[in-house]
C-alpha cells in the first residue's frame, strides 16, 4: 500500500502545475487585452518569453513560475515511480509530501510576491529534499 502512496504526491504536483498552467493563461489573456493586444494578429512564430517586459512582471511571474515546474520536478516525477516500484517506505512518502509542499510555497511566493532570496532558500529546501529522496531511490534499488 506505500507503494500506491509514494505516487500521490507526483499525483498532486501534476495537478498544481495544472494550475499554475491555467493561472498563467487566464492573467496573461487578461494583461494582454488590457494593453490592447489582440492574438489573432500576432505575429508568427512569437513565445510567450516575447511577452517579458511587454507584460507587467507580476503577470510574467505566473509563467516563470510553471516554467520552473517543468524544470526540477521532471526529475522528481521518475524518483517517486522508481521509489514506488521498490519497496517506498513511510519516511519516503512523507519527504515526497515535503517536496510538493515547498514547491507549492515557491509558486505561490514566485507567483505573488517573488522575493529572489526567499524563493532561492525554497529552491534550495526542495532541492536537498529530492537529494535524499534520489538517494534513497538508489539505496532501494542497488542494495536488494
Amino acid at each position: 500500500m506505500m507503494q500506491v502512496q509514494m505516487l500521490a504526491p507526483a499525483a498532486v504536483l501534476v495537478l498544481w502545475s495544472l494550475i499554475m498552467l491555467m493561472w498563467m493563461i487566464l492573467t496573461r489573456l487578461g494583461a494582454m487585452s488590457k494593453i490592447g493586444i489582440n492574438l489573432k494578429q500576432a505575429t508568427p512564430g512569437g513565445r510567450g518569453a516575447g511577452l517579458d517586459g511587454v507584460l507587467p512582471d507580476s503577470v510574467n511571474w505566473k509563467s516563470h513560475n510553471y516554467t520552473h515546474l517543468m524544470e526540477q520536478p521532471t526529475i522528481f516525477y521518475p524518483v517517486v515511480v522508481i521509489l514506488a516500484l521498490a519497496g517506498a517506505g513511510a519516511w519516503d512518502v512523507g519527504l515526497a509530501w515535503v517536496y510538493v509542499a515547498i514547491r507549492v510555497v515557491h509558486s505561490l511566493w514566485q507567483a505573488l510576491v517573488n522575493t529572489i532570496s526567499v524563493r532561492a532558500q525554497l529552491f534550495f529546501a526542495s532541492s536537498i529534499v529530492l537529494i535524499v529522496l534520489a538517494v534513497r531511490a538508489v539505496m532501494l534499488t542497488l542494495w536488494v
